[in-house]
């Protein structure tokens, strides 16, 4: 748990087609019923309008000299000269820019925790190729003091995926950036799962001197190999009309027909639920891979099975392929310039995440994979901005906001929600000191669900994990 240093100042309740997929439902199947269900519980709040700002909405606007409204946990209205209630919190925002809460698609807080020794070392279950079965929320450690620095730079909602050892690592989780006991205190409400995949060099890697994958065609078969399994899991256990109302679902009887080498037939499999939410359409699936190639393979085998790829993750050639991930609905989560530390990372370009938002459809994301970098993710999307510019490709910081906002809440299927400054959505929201995309911004609000959680200016107002208590003398605090 966090805890702020005046627990009564509100914030310690901070608490193929032979193999295609049946027909997606918009309502989620019963592969993805979740026995962990989010307690999340927004955090009550007094109304709050922040004054003469100028905001990025994060859908691609930008508004000067405006207000924003937030009242029941809820974005109310944005523009100018608003009427508020009486009992409102007006905050000055004069020379400050607002923006929605950043996102960080790709995050391993909580599973690798601080500080990195083996025993906070969650992050990868590396006992075989493909380990669907797997969740990374049950191995989130709600006090890693990473998750309040990355609040302190402004991410209100992060992706806790599991590692890249496996073909297959297992479902991610999306959490509300909020101190709390319990990993489903942060579990942000209703968001579906990750599902997490790895090309090349990591699972070859890994398994090579095991009985896996050693080679990048082991890879591709390993992932086929297991899809095929779902693929016969959903036609099994397709609900039947004449099933008991009552009746577990996974005790439905089978079919008779013969099963493959790994497929359970009729009785509940927690892999196979995965793999076949994925075909559903009711989970994200989230692919590590560098190389262009490897990505139009994995295109490919989404089409064979009947899934979407979500976002391809790190992506260091994702540019080679731009308007393929565009007309796919594909988003590149990638870095700023994070290239050559790999032979499948060597050639990247630092235009790379420019060139991937450049079609119109284009979905582009800064992404961490680093407790460090999570905490900045303003200053990478600048860096992408220079580079551009540099190469005469010139990127308003009202397109460029959307990386940390709005297109990661896309990837995450939680767009509805959070993500951009509109009326109805989750009050997610920053208040940076300058232009976010300025080495010298900080973040100094920071409002989930319309409460404030952080203020740079407010001791109490930053989050302390219990594991930290009583190591800084009383001197901590964010600088």
């Amino acid at each position: 748990m966090f805890r702020p240093l005046l627990a009564g100042a509100g914030l310690a309740l901070l608490a193929s087609a032979a193999h295609a997929a049946p027909a997606t439902s918009s309502a989620p199947s019963r592969f993805t019923q979740d026995p962990y269900a989010s307690t999340y519980r927004a955090i009550p709040s007094a109304p709050v309008l922040i004054q003469r700002a100028t905001v990025l909405d994060g859908n691609g606007g930008r508004l000067d000299n405006a207000d924003v409204l937030m009242r029941d946990g809820a974005i109310v209205a944005v523009g100018a000269n608003l009427d508020a209630p009486a009992d409102a919190i007006r905050v000055d925002g004069s020379g400050k820019w607002v923006t929605p809460g950043l996102i960080d698609v790709h995050s391993h807080l909580g599973v690798y925790a601080s500080p990195g020794v083996n025993a906070h070392s969650d992050g990868n279950e590396a006992t075989s190729p493909v380990t669907a079965a797997v969740w990374a929320e049950h191995s989130v450690w709600p006090q890693d003091p990473g998750f309040a620095t990355a609040l302190a730079g402004g991410v209100t909602s992060l992706q806790v995926l599991p590692g890249s050892a496996n073909l297959i690592g297992g479902r991610g989780v999306t959490l509300k950036n909020v101190p709390a006991t319990t990993y489903q205190a942060m579990k942000f409400p209703g968001a579906p799962w990750g599902l997490k995949m790895a090309c090349g060099e990591n699972p070859k890697r890994v398994y090579g001197q095991k009985a896996g994958p050693s080679t990048r065609m082991g890879n591709v078969a390993g992932y086929r190999a297991a899809f095929i399994d779902a693929s016969e899991y959903l036609r099994k256990n397709a609900p039947k009309k004449s099933e008991p109302p009552k009746r577990r679902w996974w005790q439905s009887a089978s079919n008779g027909s013969a099963d493959s080498d790994k497929d359970t037939g009729g009785k509940r499999d927690l892999k196979l639920d995965t793999l076949a939410g994925a075909i559903n359409g009711d989970i994200q699936v989230h692919i590590h891979c560098y190389r262009a190639d490897e990505m139009a393979v994995m295109l490919d085998l989404a089409r064979e099975f009947g899934f979407k790829v979500a976002a391809f993750h790190h992506g260091v050639e994702a540019y080679k392929l731009a308007d393929r991930l565009a007309a796919e609905g594909t988003c590149g989560a990638l870095w700023a310039d994070w290239w050559g530390f790999k032979m499948e990372a060597f050639d990247g370009i630092q235009e790379n995440i420019a060139l991937v938002d450049r079609p119109a459809n284009g979905c582009a994301i800064v992404h961490s994979d680093s407790e460090e970098g999570i905490q900045r993710l303003n200053q990478e999307a600048a860096k992408v901005m220079a580079h551009a510019r540099l190469a005469g490709m010139e990127i308003a910081p009202e397109r460029a906001i959307r990386w940390v906002t709005s297109n990661a809440a896309k990837s995450l299927g939680v767009l509805d929600r959070t993500g951009t400054l509109e009326a109805g959505k989750m009050a997610d929201v920053v208040v940076w000191s300058g232009n976010p995309f300025s080495v010298y911004a900080k973040a100094e609000q920071v409002y989930v669900d319309g409460a404030r959680v952080f203020d740079r200016a407010d001791r109490s107002r930053q989050p302390t994990s219990d594991f930290l208590l009583g190591q800084d003398n009383g001197q901590g605090g964010v600088r």
